[in-house]
């Protein structure tokens, strides 16, 4: 049965909300909001008072398109892959009634993402056949203009509410879509959250507005809610964590879905909300206590499908029962999905260079949050030395993946390192150098990994009196003193909340950080483990 939506929304938002330049909106739109494509129906309710609907989702799919080893459970080898989790969502369509597939944001990232900015993940989005989507922080990875493009091509709704072209009444996405079927409607709507776009490079954005996610939802709620049957907010937002895949960054831990919770009590009339950007995978949905919203999120990465079923009283259409859990992509046990494979050939036939062996590696490079790691460290090592600087800074968070030990390709490489910025190097007074590592300290997961310094910090301390000691070199750092720093174009840009380096003069620029990582491998026999002892907590 066909998906469709409202033809026209009228929406009057007078009054509720203003940009951060004071113009209020004030308007009146009249915006067709279409829904594409077809799914048809597994089978009928044999049972007259009710309806089963089954709600599939996933979140932070970031072009993880193959299986990794599952080395943190014992039932299963491998987990996740694309074809393997399109397979398990066909096999759920098939054995189940009104089935409908969402998904909460992030699908860029990764090299093949990069090499076709963000055409790949929306190809094989459609192949599998989403009904929707909200927009993630990382779908901006190629500029707000470049997403604007790619997102008139899908064929399903990319979602989000609260995006609007800068100083205007104009949304950027659509904000809602309808899907009706064997009777049933859903009113879906997107919203990208404030902190989530604070993740963002910010040329990457500078275009766009990005209104309060609970203010646009209570409004779009209030017109929906006399029209459906269901409620389902996809929420990109809460506190980040990037892919996890190994033992600092376990896959399984717990990292809240705080903001959800707080939309949830906030806004009345919402039924689901699917969220993600916190990777705070769910095991079972939690119920608000207020309002009895349910909220689910996955551990991101395509790991897991959320699974969500619904039993609904047929005439009012009020949840009587719900059960909903993560179902692991056992990808060992799941045929890949034809047609997801012969999408992934194609795009990889057409850049087969990425498959190319560059280097090698004495031993595995792991990645770590919240301590010093070996990727961090070569990290911050490359940015110092191609930035001729005497400190070398990289954030924790912009490190994707670990390297094993042996032969390294290009697209392993890139897919450690899945983003454009450039090294830029600055020159910065020691207090401010410690309002950056302060800054580094207060994020979850965001320590800076370092190079040219030794820093001591407790985190047990007040956020903004971490900072216990740094060493520049030999010495003590000299709050007067400036000295180089080298690092990432997204942190100088103020990226991950860092206003530090905005007043700062850029005295050099450097090559892509991409570049630069894939010249050391070549350009080394074998790359080692960097030496440590440059973070130390107390």
């Amino acid at each position: 049965m066909s998906k469709w939506c409202f033809s026209l929304a009228k929406l009057s938002l007078r009054g509720t909300r203003a940009f951060k330049n004071g113009v209020s909106i004030s308007f009146l739109l009249a915006l067709p909001v279409f829904c594409f494509g077809s799914s048809a129906e597994t089978g009928t309710s044999k049972v007259l008072d009710h309806k089963m609907v089954t709600l599939l989702f996933t979140n932070d799919l970031e072009s993880t398109y193959d299986p990794v080893e599952a080395f943190w459970r014992d039932d299963i080898e491998q987990i996740g892959g694309i074809a393997e989790l399109a397979t398990l969502i066909d096999n759920k369509r098939k054995s189940e009634t009104n089935v409908f597939l969402f998904d909460a944001g992030d699908i860029f990232t990764g090299v093949l993402a990069k090499l076709t900015k963000g055409e790949i993940s929306f190809e094989l989005m459609n192949t599998i056949g989403y009904d929707a989507m909200t927009i993630g922080n990382h779908e901006f990875e190629f500029g707000w203009k470049e997403l604007a493009k790619q997102k008139s091509r899908v064929a399903f709704p990319v979602l989000s509410a609260n995006l609007f072209y800068k100083g205007t009444d104009i949304p950027f996405a659509q904000p809602y879509c309808i899907i009706e079927r064997s009777g049933i409607r859903i009113g879906v709507i997107g919203v990208l959250g404030q902190d989530a776009a604070t993740a963002l490079n910010p040329p990457n954005i500078a275009g766009l507005d990005v209104l309060d996610p609970k203010e646009v939802v209570t409004e779009w709620v209030q017109k929906l809610r006399p029209d459906v049957d269901l409620i389902v907010v996809l929420t990109h937002q809460g506190k980040t964590a990037p892919m996890q895949t190994d033992d600092e960054a376990h896959p399984e831990i717990h990292r809240g879905i705080d903001a959800e919770i707080e939309l949830a009590g906030a806004v009345e009339g919402i039924d689901v909300i699917f969220s993600g950007h916190a990777d705070a995978g769910t095991e079972k949905p939690f119920v608000h206590p207020t309002n009895g919203t349910l909220i689910m999120q996955t551990f991101g990465q395509g790991f897991h499908l959320g699974y969500l079923q619904l039993k609904l009283e047929k005439e009012s259409k009020n949840i009587l029962e719900h059960n909903g859990y993560l179902i692991p992509v056992d990808s060992q046990n799941l045929k890949p999905h034809e047609g997801v494979i012969a999408k992934l050939q194609k795009y990889r036939a057409r850049h087969s260079e990425i498959y190319e062996v560059i280097g090698k590696t004495s031993s595995r490079l792991s990645r770590a949050y919240n301590q010093e790691s070996d990727l961090g460290n070569l990290f911050a090592d490359l940015h110092r030395k191609e930035g001729n600087a005497q400190i070398g800074l990289y954030p924790s968070g912009g490190i994707r993946r670990d390297l094993d030990a042996g032969d390294v390709t290009i697209q392993e490489l890139l897919d450690v390192w899945p983003f454009l910025d450039t090294v830029q190097t600055v020159k910065i007074s020691g207090s401010m150098l410690t309002e950056v590592i302060e800054q580094g300290l207060s994020l979850d997961r965001g320590i800076m990994q370092v190079s040219g310094i030794k820093v001591s910090y407790d985190l047990e301390r007040p956020i903004g009196s971490r900072v216990l000691e740094i060493i520049v070199g030999s010495k003590p750092l000299n709050d007067t003193d400036h000295y180089t720093l080298a690092t990432g174009s997204y942190i100088v840009n103020g990226g991950d909340n860092y206003p530090q380096f905005q007043d700062l003069d850029v005295v050099s620029l450097g090559r892509p950080f991409s570049e630069v990582l894939l010249s050391h491998f070549k350009e080394s026999d074998v790359v080692s483990v960097p030496e440590r002892g440059r973070l130390f907590s107390r």
